[in-house]
């Protein structure tokens, strides 16, 4: 996808010299040093890197998991981490959605009551028909009844996906979303989660080691040592 398409979108995530540092001296790591980080609405971008690169930890703080040592991170123009603390998980309630190698179902939940979980503790209601939509678009409105344990580690994801969407988050950040699954669910799930995310006009951002499931983004950001070392569009 060209530079040319996304000129007039919108600003939607700025991370602004990022430095994450951990220990003092001689023995301080610098886990991320000095990252500037922007993403536009609607934009498809892996982060990528060997084990260790950081790329994690440059998930963890722009999704407000993590507070940087220093810098600041700006989505949607609010300056995150200046919120108190039950202000900023609320908002990363509902402006973030979270997909994660382990799934994270609650395993005596539903496949609906997973997906509706974070809805509901926003003190809001569900919208049934856009849900359902969901789960038609990924394959498993079938299963909606089905516990976690019923399903298999594709499926898993899928659920995983659908509760990330279902809120209606500004981002979706995924960190390494396909880790516990083989090339054939990978690959459906890495589709499945681009097709969900064009659908509802999200953006979205996958960390992973997989130079594959890089390829599947509109833009590759490589970290190395803490520091982006590459950008580069697809």
């Amino acid at each position: 996808m060209g530079i040319d398409s996304k000129v007039e979108s919108q600003m939607i995530l700025e991370g602004k010299k990022l430095c994450k540092y951990y220990g003092e001296g001689e023995s301080q790591v610098k886990a991320i040093d000095q990252v500037d980080f922007s993403v536009q609405q609607g934009e498809f971008i892996s982060i990528v890197g060997q084990s260790g690169a950081g790329k994690s930890t440059l998930m963890h703080i722009i999704g407000g998991l993590d507070a940087p040592t220093s810098g600041e991170v700006l989505i949607n123009g609010t300056s995150i981490y200046t919120m108190p603390r039950g202000r900023l998980a609320l908002f990363r309630r509902r402006e973030i959605g979270f997909v994660f190698q382990a799934f994270n179902l609650v395993p005596s939940l539903n496949v609906w009551e997973n997906i509706i979980l974070p809805i509901g503790l926003d003190g809001k209601k569900a919208d049934v028909a856009y849900i359902e939509d969901i789960l038609h678009t990924l394959g498993i409105f079938d299963k909606r009844s089905s516990l976690p344990t019923a399903l298999s580690g594709g499926q898993q994801q899928r659920v995983a996906i659908a509760r990330a969407v279902a809120a209606r988050p500004a981002i979706v950040l995924a960190d390494e979303p396909t880790g516990n699954l083989d090339s054939r669910s990978s690959r459906d799930v890495l589709d499945l989660l681009r097709l969900s995310v064009q659908k509802y006009n999200q953006t979205l951002i996958v960390v992973t080691h997989n130079d594959e499931v890089a390829k599947l983004a509109d833009r590759t950001v490589r970290v190395a040592d803490g520091s982006i070392v590459l950008e580069a569009l697809q």
